[in-house]
Parts: C-alpha cells; structure tokens; sequence
C-alpha cells in the first residue's frame, strides 16, 4: 500500500512586474492570466490630471492605475507566480522601486504607436540587473513592426525576448510570461556558470 503524505505544500512564490509606459495594456494583462479576481487600483481619471499625465496616443482612456494591479498564476502546486502590474504615469514612478524588491523578472509592455514610452521602464530593469521581456501589444490585432525592428528600436540586448501579444488573450498574456521566465533562468544559469568559472 502506498503512502500518501498529507504534508501541507509550501509553494515557492515568484514576483513578476508587468510595466510600461501608461495605457499599454498591463492592468488588461494581469486581468487576462489571473486565476483569482486581480486586486486592481484604478479610478477615474478626471480634468486635475490634465497638464500632468501626457494622454498622447490615449485620449480615450477614462481611468488609470495609481497603486499597482495584482493577480496569481498557480504554475504547479509548489509555484505560484504572484503579478504586480505598476502604475504608468509619471507621477507615481515613486513606487517602482518598492514594487521592485524581491522581483524575479519583469515584463516590458510596449505599444508600436508609442515606443518612446518603453524607454524608462527598460533603463530601469536595465539599470537594476533584473531580467526582462517586451511583450509588444499588438492593439486591435495590428502587427505593425516586426518584433527585430521593435528590438533594434529599442537598441535590446539579442538575450532580451520580444514577444507579439494580445494581452486580452490568456494564451498570449502567458506566452509573455513564459518567455520572461526562461529570461530569469538563463540570467541565473549564466551566473552560475560565471562564477564557477571564478
């Protein structure tokens, strides 16, 4: 007869940032790939923000992030991958760093039509050695660019993953995922291998 253990099992957590510039789509992506309802921080945006947040390429957008979103993926019963979507604009980079500690990886989210906006978030995983994929929303399903012209738009290192995404598709949301995941662990195994070399 075989023992089954009915020891509780302790999973591993492992914190991913989604990022980009604002209205990119991340609370949309945590909101996609979440199995449990995403904590989510957004309010209305209303006219004391105009003059402060640039609405250029977003005029539409009603609402927005001042906190961070939240959500969870169970990967196996001892991963579980905790999702932290940052805020956007400028006025509450103030966070990023707190949001920061502990992360394994972060997704980029970036818009063809705004590229520009992408630079900050990647200096500052750059800047920070964190490993990190652009995951390029392809809004309303237009592949405008291919992912080696978003990469030499960007000046990405050949390592850094470009993924062309649907961030309201789950499938595409956790292909993103996937992609920045093998990013964290061949970051980590050439470290390894870096200081065996030593």
């Amino acid at each position: 007869m075989v023992s089954v253990s009915s020891d509780p099992v302790i999973p591993t957590a492992l914190k991913i940032l989604i990022a980009g510039g604002f209205g990119v789509g991340k609370t949309t992506m945590v909101g996609s790939v979440s199995e449990v309802p995403p904590l989510e921080t957004e309010e209305r945006m209303t006219e004391v923000s105009l003059g402060v947040d640039d609405l250029a390429g977003v005029e539409g957008k009603a609402s927005t992030t001042v906190a961070m979103d939240f959500g969870r993926i169970t990967i196996a019963p001892e991963l579980v991958l905790y999702l932290f979507g940052t805020p956007g604009q400028d006025r509450f980079w103030f966070m990023w760093n707190d949001l920061a500690t502990g992360t394994l990886a972060a997704v980029v989210l970036a818009d063809t039509r705004r590229l520009d906006a992408s630079f900050a978030s990647i200096d500052f995983f750059e800047a920070r050695d964190i490993p990190f994929a652009v995951g390029v929303n392809c809004f309303d399903g237009q592949q405008d660019c291919t992912t080696e012209q978003v990469r030499a738009a960007l000046d990405l290192d050949a390592s850094t993953p470009v993924i062309l995404c649907d961030v309201r598709n789950r499938a595409s949301s956790k292909a993103v995922l996937l992609a920045v995941l093998e990013a964290a662990r061949a970051q980590a195994a050439a470290r390894l291998t870096s200081l065996s070399g030593r």
